[in-house]
């Protein structure tokens, strides 16, 4: 297989991803943001999975989601805020707020994933 059949491979899944994200049950959202916080670990796959439009329903995971879809929404920017251009993004689609109230109210998971995104942006 061709290095261009396997990424245009992967953007296909990273979208499949995205649009569960946007669109399924609490459950699968949950799901969802955790195959792009492990792929986000990628350098690749965080601009993939920025421009299939992940950042925003990420946020707003952070904001209405379970604990757990909240601890797993905040680790995914986490790794996708070590970019600057995503970092503008995520800043852009408004997560810093829900990220410093995540800091007060979250589990202790969700507590440490939304410093370590807060200080990543901070960083950029």
């Amino acid at each position: 297989m061709s290095n261009a059949v396997a990424a245009y491979e992967e953007a296909f899944a990273i979208r499949q991803i995205v649009a569960l994200l946007i669109s399924g049950t609490a459950d699968v959202k949950e799901k969802a943001a955790g195959a792009l916080r492990d792929l986000a670990f990628n350098d690749d796959n965080q601009v993939a999975i920025a421009e299939a439009g992940a950042i925003p329903p990420l946020v707003e995971l952070l904001k209405s989601g379970t604990d757990v879809a909240k601890e797993k929404a905040a680790r995914a920017l986490l790794n996708l805020a070590v970019t600057e251009d995503n970092g503008v993004a995520i800043v852009k689609a408004g997560a810093i707020p829900p990220l410093v109230e995540l800091l007060g109210s979250g589990t202790a998971d969700a507590k440490e994933k939304a410093a370590g995104a807060l200080r990543n942006l901070a960083c950029n």
